[in-house]
């Protein structure tokens, strides 16, 4: 292994440990952002139920997750390429949700996340930020401790992924391929800030529900002035915003015509606004149009 391979193994274990210190559960991360650890039981027969490491071995992902020291270094011992670590999301005492503001296809994603805020009233509170090397953010926020966020990508908006129970964060002071991941100046002695009750709304799925009412009724209707009321460059993120909350709430089907017309009053061509809407459809998994 290189000199510099060596010394970003030994960083990242110390910063994983110091991540510990804070609470915070780590696993060691390969420069492709991935377990460094391949699985114990990728050679098994199929059919075998999973392993979420009851086996006591090493290679189980974001199960393996520790602050216990002695673990974590025994976990980096075993993967000396490990060059980052990843810090699982969900777990006590911080319950911690991932907001991954990306920057990929020329995506506004902190536009969106602010557009959110507007729309629903709340305000993303001083907390954790880590800057990618990508140019990208990460929010950390803490949830509640009986509340169960999934992972989710694109659903709040295009370019907003989620990393909650089950997932996780690469932590600051990682070294990937493409670059380090640092902690925002400032932000590095913030513990991570409770997640705004509005915005945990938006992250659990929504309750399925039957609407009864004509062309969604005044939450249809609200959608719609949404997508009206877009600025250039906001027309196909707020479409696709609108679309889905459409698709989760039953209305979709009631509300497509309408959509596509506003859409193309927005400047979008009719065929934009189709792909885009179809974007929500598979986005959120549900039919109807």
């Amino acid at each position: 292994m290189a000199t510099t391979d060596r010394q970003a193994t030994t960083l990242a274990l110390a910063h994983a440990l110091s991540a510990a210190e804070r609470g915070l559960a780590v696993i060691p991360l390969s420069r492709a952002k991935l377990p460094a650890l391949r699985s114990p039981h990728r050679n098994d027969p199929p059919g075998l139920p999973p392993c979420r490491g009851e086996c006591g071995r090493f290679g189980h992902g974001v199960y393996d997750a520790s602050t216990e020291p002695a673990r974590i270094r025994e976990m980096f011992a075993a993967a000396p390429w490990a060059t980052g670590y990843g810090i699982a999301c969900g777990l006590p005492p911080h319950h911690l949700i991932g907001v991954d503001l990306d920057t990929k296809s020329g995506t506004d994603s902190s536009a969106a996340l602010r557009e959110l805020a507007l729309l629903h009233l709340f305000t993303i509170p001083p907390t954790v930020v880590v800057l990618t090397p990508s140019g990208g953010r990460h929010l950390w926020l803490s949830g509640p401790p009986d509340v169960v966020v999934p992972n989710s990508a694109g659903r709040l908006a295009p370019g907003i992924d989620i990393r909650g129970a089950g997932g996780y964060l690469v932590g600051p002071g990682s070294r990937t391929d493409h670059g380090v991941y640092a902690t925002a100046p400032g932000s590095a002695h913030l513990p991570p800030a409770p997640c705004p009750v509005a915005l945990l709304r938006l992250l659990l799925p929504p309750p399925r529900r039957q609407v009864q009412t004509s062309a969604g009724g005044s939450h249809g209707q609200g959608l719609i002035q949404f997508v009206l009321a877009a600025h250039p460059g906001q027309r196909n993120t707020r479409l696709f915003w609108a679309a889905c909350r459409a698709y989760e709430n039953g209305i979709a089907g009631e509300l497509a015509d309408a959509l596509v017309e506003a859409g193309c009053a927005t400047g979008l061509t009719e065929r934009e606004a189709r792909a885009t809407i179809a974007s929500a459809e598979r986005m959120t998994g549900r039919g109807g149009v």
